[in-house]
């Protein structure tokens, strides 16, 4: 059983789906527009992205790329587009797997299953690893869970990624430029990214940066992660 989000505006095509992946016992969840499809995936953990390119907000291959800056949850596109280097320039920007409609649900299966598996082997190649603790922050490298004085933490993948990294090195000012590469495994990119994640995880962490407790942000230097004094 996996967690799905399908991101697809025509409803019949969206009910389908969503029918078809609740009788194979998967939890679905559903929208239509590329920034609902953002907002999910933003608080919500899933296995797999199901995404339309055909969007009314938003080009499903922007979507793609702002999906990419927040999660590498795995994403297989299904559209009606059917160019050869549309296809491959999608695949190099971080789809997982592409369909062409019209599609059978066996096929769509197969497809999930495939993904499903090379995203679980990758996860099962980490080596093991000690928890972290940073005060009354617990980070399980290995598991992927986090807890704040005993409670754990509903974090996004990406979340969790900037938190571990961070966690591993307390109290050490970590550049910008270093979370870009480590962290979203981009040599360059926007400040804006970390700058919303790091807002989402302190939400989570009970602070705010104008009162942070284990977050810390140094103005055009880095960041850190430290316990509270």
């Amino acid at each position: 059983m996996a967690s799905v989000l399908v991101v697809e505006d025509d409803q019949f095509v969206r009910s389908a789906l969503i029918r078809h992946l609740t009788e194979a016992s998967h939890t679905v969840r559903s929208v239509g527009t590329a920034l609902e499809a953002l907002r999910e995936v933003a608080h919500f953990r899933f296995d797999v992205v199901i995404l339309d390119l055909g969007l009314p907000d938003l080009d499903g291959s922007e979507a793609l790329k702002m999906l990419r800056g927040i999660t590498d949850v795995p994403v297989i596109i299904a559209t009606a587009r059917d160019d050869e280097a549309e296809i491959v320039r999608l695949l190099n920007d971080g789809a997982d797997d592409y369909l062409t409609k019209p599609f059978s649900v066996e096929h769509l299966s197969a497809r999930m299953a495939a993904v499903l598996r090379r995203a679980r082997a990758a996860a099962g190649e980490a080596p093991p690893s000690s928890l972290l603790q940073v005060g009354g922050l617990t980070v399980d490298p290995l598991r992927r869970q986090a807890e704040l004085d005993g409670v754990r933490l509903d974090l996004t993948r990406r979340e969790f990624d900037l938190l571990a990294f961070l966690a591993g090195r307390p109290g050490v000012v970590v550049p910008r430029k270093e979370l870009l590469a480590e962290v979203w495994q981009q040599s360059y990119g926007d400040d804006q990214t970390i700058d919303v994640h790091l807002s989402w995880l302190r939400r989570k962490l009970g602070e705010t940066a104008a009162k942070p407790r284990y977050l810390h942000t140094l103005r055009g230097v880095g960041v850190k992660l430290e316990p509270p004094q």
